[in-house]
Parts: structure tokens; C-alpha cells; sequence
């Protein structure tokens, strides 16, 4: 076990070199969070290659590519079978990835795919255990541009080789990741790298140094709103952790899904911005209502997210179901989030804003970010009132 650990170092040691060297060439990826669509939450295991086609076609003319979704990523079940030679092919849902590709690409978008460590991948379909090289060569030549890379399908062989040893799981976990980082810089191709192993091990602490761009914190995001208030609840005191290249992942938007209410909608989206979280909706972008893309493509709020400092919120306040978080901006300024998580239907009135807490100086002049209203300068007793779950954005500024 020891010997384990100390080879997992020694591999460790050696990437802040290849990613000096790496980054005197090349840009830096995910300088800010990453934004896009994701098949999962809406086709699950029924996404097809046209689906594809037509959501890249939608994220253009809704506008969405315009305020930063760039990234259209595809999910669990493209996989075919691998040939003789190990060589994976996509299922018949997929017949052209080359062709999809350049498709994407045309619209001035970027294409994601999915795989996992394992011989599996959650649904079952074939992973990258044993082919990483080969694997990562594939999306190369194909011209992809992110990979999620799931845990799932690993569990089964850490479940085998470590029963019960937690120490040697987190050990061949970690190792299993820095092996696709690896294969993947071979390529020369600049693909994004997320982890998606859902909090395990405090990835924050040790995702860049196996090479993620981002990893998630949590499991899986559902759409209600008890979901999204955990999510947040679970991502206090996980900011030191994000900054330029390197995020915490709450995983999928929800915003238009389910039976999530207006207020619900732009306070997950809100949260999320606060938590400078990669922004990868999960709608039917076929059903899109004015309302839902203005909440998804708000720039003010977007802008926050893809703030170049890249610091995310913490919570300064809770009180009862309220809470306060605070974020620096690159300007000087403050982004102030003021959320009702309480289930009460009656408003909470006279919320004081606890500006000080917040980093907030004297002189600063306020927006209302949702109500896209300028508020001037203002004190703790500005007039507060919240109805369930809803929250007031606010952005400070010298």
C-alpha cells in the first residue's frame, strides 16, 4: 500500500512541470468555468446523433452561444464495441462522430464526449480501462474538445482489488485519473478534463493535480429545490479551492426542468454564478419559453460566473432559512446573494444584508442584478423582502 501511495507522489511531482511547460504554449483551459449543454439530463440513454445536431442548431438561435454556451456535450450511451485492434466504435445512434464534430464546429461551438476509468460505463456501455491511450487518440482525431470522465463504472473493480480499503480506492481512483490526463496531453489537443467521481476523497483538494479542469463536488443534481439548496449547503467553504483552469462542479443546470418555479429557476442560476460553476444546461432546449432562456442567458448574471478573478462565493450569513453569500469581482467589486430557503409561502421581510461581513465597502453603488436596477448606494437597512426561495442579487460596485 505504501509503495501505491508513494508511486501516485512521485507521478504527482512531475505534472506542475509538464503544466508549466504546457501552459508557456498554450492558453490556459477553462480560464473561466466552462458553459454548454449536456444530453443527460433531458435523453438520458435516448440521445441520438441528430439530437445532437439539433440542440448545437438551437443553442445558436436562442441566443445561448452568444452569452457563453459553447461546449455541447454528449453523455452516457454513444458507445459501440471495440474492434479487434481495441479500437472503439460509436453505436448506431452515432454513425459519423468525425461528421457530428465538424458539424458542431461549424456553428462556432465545441463538441464533449464521456467515458469512465472502468471496463463500463454507468449505462453499461464500453469504458476506457486498459484503452486510455487509444481512447484519448480516438476523440482526438475526431476533433473533440471535453471529456467527463465517470467514476461509476470503476467502483466494481475498486469494490474487487480493495474491499473495504478505503486508502487503496482513493489511491487507484486517483491513479486512474491522471492516467487519461496523461493519454489526453499526448494527443497535443487541447480537451477539457472533468472529473465527475461526485465529492469523493475531497477531490477539491488533489483534481488538479491529476489534471482536472473541474470535478464534481456532490452527486447528482435533481429538478426540485431541495436538491439545489443541498447542493449549495454542501459547497460551504470549498471556494479556496476553485480559480482560473481549475472548478468545483455542483454538476447540470436544472433551470426549465421539472416543475421548478421562476423564483426557483433564477435562484439556481443565481447560486450557481455565486459558485462560479461551470454552466452546463440540462433542458429540452426544443421547449425553451422566453422566460427560461432570459434566465439562462441574463448576461449580468453570467458575467458574474465567468468573472475573470475567478473567486467563488462564501456563505457570510445564515439565520434561519436565510442565507447571505459573498463573491469578489475582478473590478473591486462584490457580487451579494440573499437567499429564502425556507418553505414558509408568507414573505420574509426586513432581511438586513450585513454588508460588512460581506466585504462590502462604504461607497460602493448596488444593481439589482434580476431586477436589472440600479439601486445607488445603499446600507444594511436597505428594505429586504423574500418570498420562498427566492433570491436578491445584488452587484456592488466602486
Amino acid at each position: 500500500m505504501r509503495r501505491l501511495a508513494l508511486s501516485l507522489i512521485g507521478l504527482l511531482a512531475l505534472l506542475p512541470l509538464a503544466s508549466a511547460q504546457t501552459s508557456a504554449a498554450k492558453p490556459m483551459l477553462a480560464a473561466t468555468p466552462p458553459m454548454g449543454w449536456n444530453s443527460w439530463n433531458w435523453f438520458a440513454g435516448k440521445v441520438t446523433q441528430d439530437d445532437v445536431k439539433q440542440a448545437a442548431d438551437l443553442v445558436v438561435s436562442t441566443g445561448m452561444r452568444d452569452a457563453g454556451y459553447v461546449y455541447i456535450n454528449i453523455d452516457d450511451t454513444w458507445q459501440g464495441k471495440r474492434d479487434a485492434s481495441g479500437v472503439l466504435h460509436p453505436n448506431e445512434k452515432f454513425p459519423d462522430m468525425k461528421g457530428l464534430a465538424d458539424y458542431v464546429h461549424s456553428k462556432g461551438l465545441k463538441l464533449g464526449i464521456y467515458s469512465s476509468p472502468g471496463d463500463l460505463t454507468c449505462a453499461k456501455f464500453e469504458g476506457s480501462l486498459g484503452h486510455e491511450q487509444q481512447d484519448a487518440d480516438l476523440y482526438a482525431s475526431w476533433g473533440i474538445d471535453y471529456l467527463k470522465y465517470d467514476l461509476c463504472g470503476f467502483r466494481t473493480k475498486l469494490d474487487a482489488e480493495a474491499p473495504g480499503d478505503k486508502l487503496k480506492q482513493n489511491v487507484m481512483m486517483r491513479d486512474a485519473y491522471v492516467k487519461m490526463h496523461q493519454a489526453l496531453l499526448k494527443t497535443g489537443r487541447p480537451i477539457v478534463y472533468s472529473l465527475c467521481q461526485y465529492g469523493f476523497d475531497s477531490v477539491w483538494q488533489w483534481g488538479p493535480e491529476v489534471g482536472g479542469n473541474l470535478w464534481r463536488t456532490t452527486g447528482d443534481v435533481r429538478d426540485n429545490f431541495p436538491s439545489i439548496a443541498l447542493i449549495a449547503e454542501t459547497n460551504v467553504g470549498l471556494g479556496k479551492y476553485a480559480g482560473p483552469g481549475h472548478w468545483n462542479d455542483p454538476d447540470m443546470l436544472e433551470v426549465g426542468n421539472g416543475k421548478l418555479t421562476m423564483d426557483e429557476n433564477r435562484t439556481h442560476m443565481g447560486m450557481w454564478a455565486m459558485l462560479a460553476a461551470p454552466l452546463l444546461a440540462g433542458n429540452n432546449l426544443t421547449k425553451l419559453t422566453p422566460e427560461v432562456t432570459g434566465v439562462l442567458t441574463n448576461r449580468e448574471v453570467v458575467a458574474i460566473d465567468q468573472d475573470s478573478l475567478g473567486k467563488q462565493a462564501e456563505r457570510v450569513y445564515q439565520e434561519g432559512p436565510v442565507q447571505i453569500w459573498s463573491r469578489p469581482l475582478a473590478d473591486g467589486g462584490r457580487a451579494l446573494a440573499v437567499i429564502n430557503f425556507g418553505e414558509d409561502t408568507t414573505f420574509l421581510r426586513g432581511i438586513p444584508l450585513h454588508l460588512k461581513e460581506a466585504g462590502v465597502t462604504s461607497g460602493m453603488k448596488a444593481r439589482d442584478v434580476w431586477a436589472a436596477k440600479d439601486l445607488g448606494a445603499i446600507k444594511d437597512d436597505y428594505k429586504v423582502a423574500l418570498k420562498r426561495h427566492e433570491m436578491l442579487l445584488l452587484r456592488f460596485s466602486k
